[in-house]
């Protein structure tokens, strides 16, 4: 049976790193431990913000309470008692911001909600406890939320941002995906992340782009405009046609500035000829 449990979760990450790769080159059915389970896109669907939670505190809190200011929102959906994947992404979610010059709870939160029902706040608040200590920035602490609630609220929001995963009753544990989803301050999701590994650059102009430009320095806004996300490679790369675009602009004004230069020196040159000749 552990053969098996190690199998079906070695077989549920590769499915995440690249979903939409995976189901071009399958052509068998998924095995009957992953029917149900991975993503479905709903890019800039409205989060449900009435949804009722409780935080790592035990403070009875609204999806919403996280949405509404200026910040971006970086939410997942995992849980404390999982045995290898939701660890693993967390991990790799917090070496990747860690990356980043973007600081959590200054620029962006996150809000990462137990899809197991039985889970208590206690239970919460120990794993808030064991990621910030990770991320190494312990003033940083109230901008990550791990909040627990009941069972039609957790698959309400699953549904709505397209996150499908099941509870294996055999091995008290929940099949899931990985993924990290990229919120706007209003609540609309902006982008997905798959994966347990995160490019603090990817990360970055994802957290700068759902902000819609109010966090970030004017450097990082040009930056993103010179960049755009890969679907395929899930990242962010350089746009070389805008860069070409930039190149022959700055060619013509640098072209421009060369002839005008000329121009004056030549009309300067007639004029002391002009004065010699008199």
């Amino acid at each position: 049976m552990k053969a098996i449990r190690l199998i079906v979760f070695a077989i549920a990450l590769l499915t995440v790193v690249r979903p939409q790769a995976w189901a071009a080159e399958r052509i068998e059915p998924l095995p009957p431990e992953l029917e149900g389970v991975g993503i479905t896109e709903h890019p800039d669907v409205a989060l449900p913000l009435d949804l009722e939670f409780t935080d790592e505190t035990g403070k009875p809190v609204r999806l919403g309470d996280y949405f509404g200011g200026q910040k971006p929102v970086v939410l997942t959906l995992n849980y404390s008692n999982c045995p290898m994947l939701c660890q693993v992404q967390l991990d790799g979610l917090v070496e990747g911001l860690k990356g980043s010059k973007l600081v959590l709870g200054r620029d962006y939160e996150i809000v990462t909600v137990s899809i197991d029902p039985r889970e208590s706040p206690t239970r919460a608040k120990l794993t808030k406890q064991k990621y910030m200590k990770e991320y190494g920035q312990p003033e940083s602490g109230p901008g990550w939320h791990f909040l627990v609630g009941l069972d039609t609220n957790i698959k309400t929001l699953a549904g709505t941002v397209g996150f499908g995963y099941k509870y294996d009753q055999d091995q008290d544990q929940y099949i899931h995906a990985a993924v990290s989803m990229i919120c706007t301050p209003d609540g609309h999701l902006s982008r997905y992340l798959y994966g347990v590994m995160y490019e603090p650059q990817t990360l970055t102009f994802s957290l700068l782009e759902a902000s819609q430009g109010k966090i970030g320095t004017t450097i990082d806004r040009v930056l993103l405009f010179c960049f755009h996300y890969d679907n395929k490679s899930g990242r962010y790369a350089l746009a070389a046609m805008l860069l070409m675009r930039l190149a022959g602009l700055l060619t013509v004004v640098a072209l421009g500035i060369m002839l005008g230069i000329r121009w004056r020196r030549d009309a300067h040159r007639k004029e002391m000829l002009a004065g010699v000749a008199k």
